[in-house]
């Protein structure tokens, strides 16, 4: 769904995270669509050369700056229609290694957002939550409202953010949604570091001929989900009708893929079918099986996903390859 089929008229937007994997993307599409964009990235996790690119652009303005600084999301919320709150840090493993970070981060620095965007009167803050929240729940698909208990502190700021958001609605009559992320890969997404996501990994080390190592024995299974889907999802979001509000929706394929496919797949692809993974123990807070229930999402936002994983994967590894 194009952003110009939504909006009739040009928007403001506000993308937080913006130089990050899935805001640099949705700055792409908003600027493609004539929106007027107001970036903010500390550029911690995001990188500047992913927003590169807009700089020129007559609609784009950046700041670099920390949700953690209330007086400054107070100013770049303001004159704003909607608010695409991607600014986080991601990983479990890192989370527990650091819980107090990712405190101050994931829940100061959206709390911040929604209190701001509240002052500024913003129609609607989008926030990016996650599959973790369903924690330690055995049931599949995972509906909205059959949570378990959560495995890390990442997964539970992003619970605090739902539980926040949806306040915010009801107390203050800001409009939130919460869009519940499954595995999201594409372009852009960095294949570097010990917290990198799996398949941008898997990928970088392939193509350097170089076996992956997967945590468990490669029978745990992920919807993975191509970032053009989270990019109608963020887009829909915002046109949503008002009853949508204050909830949080599953965001993904529907579907569930074993990582041991997901490793063949891509050394398919790339034409290295000799590399043999390396298999470790389970990584701490890592659930074992996701696959998401979509009916809320396709009732109240309309969310209809176009891009399976393979279809996905053939779109990124021929980004790949071009880059």
């Amino acid at each position: 769904m194009e952003a110009k089929e939504l909006f009739k008229m040009q928007t403001r937007f506000l993308v937080t995270g913006c130089a990050g994997f899935i805001g640099s993307h949705l700055v792409e599409a908003l600027l493609e669509a004539d929106h007027i964009v107001m970036g903010l990235d500390d550029l911690s996790n995001g990188f500047e050369e992913n927003i590169k690119p807009f700089f020129s652009h007559p609609n784009f303005t950046f700041t670099k700056g920390d949700i953690r600084d209330y007086d400054l999301c107070l100013s770049v919320t303001k004159n704003i229609d909607y608010v695409l709150h991607q600014a986080a840090w991601g990983s479990v493993p890192r989370s527990i290694e650091m819980p107090r970070l990712y405190e101050e981060i994931n829940v100061q620095g959206t709390l911040n957002i929604f209190e701001s965007s509240r002052h500024n009167n913003v129609k609607r803050v989008v926030y990016a939550s996650s599959s973790s929240v369903y924690g330690d729940s055995p049931i599949l698909p995972k509906k909205e409202g059959q949570e378990g208990f959560v495995l890390s502190p990442y997964a539970l700021t992003k619970k605090m953010n739902e539980a926040y958001g949806k306040l915010y609605t009801t107390l203050y009559d800001l409009e939130t949604i919460g869009l519940r992320y499954f595995n999201v890969f594409g372009p852009r997404q960095n294949p570097n570091g010990t917290y990198a996501a799996v398949i941008p990994k898997f990928t970088h080390l392939i193509l350097k001929d170089e076996a992956p190592t997967i945590f468990g024995d490669g029978t745990q299974s992920r919807d993975f989900t191509y970032i053009k889907n989270v990019i109608q999802a963020n887009l829909k979001a915002c046109s949503a009708p008002k009853e949508s509000t204050g909830k949080a929706y599953n965001i993904a394929y529907g579907d569930s893929i074993v990582l041991t496919r997901v490793f063949d797949v891509i050394q398919e692809a790339l034409n290295k079918p000799h590399l043999k993974a390396i298999y470790t123990k389970p990584r701490q807070g890592d659930i074992k099986h996701s696959h998401a229930d979509l009916s809320e999402a396709n009732h109240y936002l309309d969310y209809r996903p176009t891009y399976s994983f393979d279809e996905g994967i053939r779109d990124y590894l021929r980004n790949i390859k071009k880059a």
